[in-house]
């Protein structure tokens, strides 16, 4: 008697205990591919008969690569920030999210609500390269997100889970032109040469005046410097509200307009290796000299952002006179 009195007390304490957390669910919605709604802002995925979405301005999901160990995080609110995990009587699909006025059918049958937790993303470059000269360029951003510490309010209780992966949300970017002609200019004073056109500049900026001499190379061996951050510093430059023209070049002061949308700069070379400006000449008439300028293994950075220009980027060719 007094056995089966202990087993019925215990049993009854387990019971008093359970608010939900003693029984994990497994929601698993990793491996399925991520969709946006263009109407509002929720991105979501689909399962047969479940719902798995997240609702926060998409401005947050930046193009711009998170800083190693620092991704961002932001607080799960239930109104800004909303996580649903949804079940349906039917088989459901985009309409059911993203419509003003969802289909009737399948109906809602239960909701999970987070109502804390944090959401992390971590941010990369998606690229794509050029098998013929090993350049890359940005094509959009991969986002990683996961739910940490995230607490479910549902109909039994509450549902915890420590790490909740949701998946990878892509963006896109619009490529950088790089339209340049091969016609390359130079300052007389600075001695900046600079490729332009109309919306876009590639500039090399105090040049190492041993360069670009009137005195032509042997076959197949070219003057060398290194790009700096200083001498030799290689910038591209994305305008935006104006038209590029020669007078912006070679100025005292940088023109407020066009005004500056994107600005790269060109990693620092390594001997041998990355980064070799690489200058040819040949005499081009009786007082002319034509220097044909090569950008070896170059890498332009923006913040976290970078991309190769490639094997052998021609920059240009630059005409002077004795």
């Amino acid at each position: 008697m007094k056995r089966v009195l202990s087993l019925l007390i215990l049993v009854l304490l387990l019971n008093g205990c359970d608010d939900g957390n003693l029984t994990l669910e497994d929601i698993d919605f990793e491996d399925t591919a991520t969709q946006s709604c263009t109407n509002n802002e929720i991105i979501y995925k689909l399962k047969e008969r479940e719902a798995l979405l997240l609702e926060m301005p998409k401005s947050e999901f930046k193009n711009e690569p998170t800083d190693v160990d620092n991704p961002i995080e932001i607080n799960i609110d239930n109104s800004t920030y909303r996580v649903v995990y949804r079940f349906y009587n039917g088989t459901i699909a985009s309409d059911n999210i993203c419509n003003t006025i969802p289909p009737a059918i399948p109906n809602v049958t239960d909701q999970w609500t987070g109502t804390s937790g944090i959401i992390q993303i971590i941010t990369t470059a998606v690229k794509s390269t050029n098998d013929t000269d090993n350049s890359t360029r940005i094509t959009g951003y991969n986002h990683n997100i996961v739910f940490n510490n995230i607490t479910f309010a549902k109909t039994s209780g509450t549902q915890v889970y420590e790490t909740f992966p949701f998946g990878n949300y892509t963006t896109t970017a619009t490529p950088l032109p790089f339209g340049f002609d091969q016609v390359v200019e130079q300052c007389s004073s600075s001695k900046q040469v600079y490729n332009y056109v109309s919306s876009e500049a590639l500039t090399l900026d105090i040049l190492d005046p041993a360069l670009i001499v009137n005195v032509e190379t042997p076959l197949n061996t070219p003057r060398t410097a290194l790009i700096g951050s200083v001498q030799n510093r290689l910038t591209y430059r994305l305008y935006s509200n104006g038209v590029l023209t020669p007078d912006y070049f070679c100025n005292t002061t940088v023109p407020v307009l066009p005004s500056i949308k994107e600005e790269w700069n060109g990693v620092n070379g390594v001997a041998g290796t990355s980064g070799i400006i690489e200058v040819s000449t040949i005499k081009n008439g009786t007082t002319a000299f034509k220097h044909t300028i090569v950008i070896k293994n170059a890498t332009l950075k923006k913040g976290n952002n970078d991309f190769k220009l490639g094997d052998n980027y021609l920059y240009g060719e630059l005409t002077t006179t004795n």
